[in-house]
């Protein structure tokens, strides 16, 4: 636990420093991508399917590369269409595999483009938002500030008031008053967040807020949808 702990002070560390530059916001959140790809095949390999992890994790960094590139150099999205080939070697590979669910490997081959790949590049394009072909780090920062706060509300009024079950089927430790009270520090961080970063009123500022706490619950249903799919438990993605 201890390891763990530190693991994790160290890592927070390294991911806020990455967010202060364009170039180093870049190779993070690359990395961090491709790492929670690998582990998200991982999981399904568990749960007896065999994705092509290879082609699934180079068309990946393809896909965030060329976003990158997007903002950085004005590459066209046209340059996209890179992916098509690996995206059909995935069919003519499994032609050659002896497996009794070869369109499930297919499959969540590409799930873990739209499950995993395709969410970090939307987080990655907030960096552009306020200026198309400038990295700004604002609304990252202010994003990852607004989801922790959602998460630790939610823990905390979840462990100490949490009566009410929110989606019992797939997730039975989740409750209603969890969920409010995570939308709550979320709200109130996001208006001390206005007071820093004063390029959007608070309003803004909390309705964003309340749209990051109704997403993040949503996929965190969806994981674990997903792992009780494939009967398995632990998932670091």
């Amino acid at each position: 636990m201890k390891t763990r702990a530190i693991t994790a002070f160290f890592f927070t560390i390294v991911m806020l420093a990455s967010l202060l530059n364009g170039y180093a916001f870049t190779g993070f959140y690359l990395v961090l991508s491709i790492v929670a790809l690998l582990e998200f095949y991982k999981m399904v390999k568990i749960g007896g399917i065999r994705p092509h992890r290879n082609i699934g994790v180079f068309a990946a960094a393809v896909i965030f590369l060329l976003t990158a590139s997007y903002h950085f150099f004005q590459f066209g999205l046209k340059y996209l269409l890179l992916i098509v080939p690996l995206v059909f070697s995935v069919f003519i590979l499994e032609l050659y595999k002896k497996e009794k669910i070869p369109f499930a490997n297919i499959s969540y081959t590409f799930v873990g483009f739209i499950y995993v790949t395709v969410p970090f590049c939307f987080f990655y394009s907030l960096g552009f938002l306020a200026d198309f072909n400038n990295y700004n780090f604002h609304l990252p920062l202010a994003f990852l500030l607004m989801l922790w706060a959602s998460d630790t509300g939610a823990y905390l009024f979840g462990v100490k008031f949490g009566k009410t079950r929110l989606f019992e089927r797939h997730s039975p430790k989740k409750s209603w008053e969890g969920f409010l009270g995570g939308m709550f520090t979320s709200v109130v961080v996001s208006y001390l967040i206005s007071q820093w970063f004063t390029e959007m009123n608070p309003f803004i500022w909390a309705g964003m807020a309340v749209l990051i706490v109704c997403f993040g619950t949503l996929g965190d249903l969806v994981e674990s949808m997903l792992k009780r799919s494939l009967d398995t438990k632990d998932s670091g993605s």
